[in-house]
């Protein structure tokens, strides 16, 4: 947390010690221990993964990243006759690409989502609630796993013509 020492305390409610920032950055020494301990495991995966961001040049190549990934997929399930994306197109997110069965297909759902699992994808199954299928593309997903998803749905899509 980065905060601005002169803010601490203005606030007209009393809040908990523990989320009280003056609590963690006291002066004082409470007999040489902090008040709580850093969740370290977090602190250094949080180090790891800046480093790497950085190592791929920076917030701006990942957005460029993650635009080419989600433009990707976006762009077959337009293509897909079998296909279709369930948010406007100005509202569709870089990370979880969601989609249904088009209208006529639904049926083929459960049997895309098994040839979707024989070839590999995992995890693409939509919300309980709302069924179809959502791709979590997030930072880590390559541009490489994307393209395999593309070609299952392709090659789903050659075999039902």
């Amino acid at each position: 947390v980065i905060v601005r020492k002169d803010l601490l305390g203005k606030m007209d409610r009393k809040i908990q010690t523990m989320v009280d920032y003056r609590t963690h950055i006291g002066d004082e020494p409470r007999n040489n221990s902090m008040f709580n301990t850093p969740p370290v495991f977090p602190i250094f995966v949080m180090h790891e993964t800046l480093k790497w961001v950085k190592e791929l040049g920076g917030l701006e190549a990942m957005y460029e990243r993650n635009k080419k990934k989600a433009e990707t997929l976006y762009n077959e399930i337009d293509r897909n006759s079998m296909f279709v994306g369930t948010a406007v197109k100005e509202d569709r997110s870089l990370m979880n690409v969601c989609f249904v069965m088009a209208p006529g297909r639904e049926n083929l759902e459960s049997e895309f989502m098994a040839f979707a699992k024989e070839k590999g994808m995992v995890g693409i199954k939509g919300h309980r609630s709302v069924g179809g299928f959502r791709a979590s593309i997030y930072n880590a997903c390559p541009q490489e796993s994307v393209e395999a998803l593309v070609a299952c749905m392709q090659e789903f899509e050659q075999l039902h013509k």
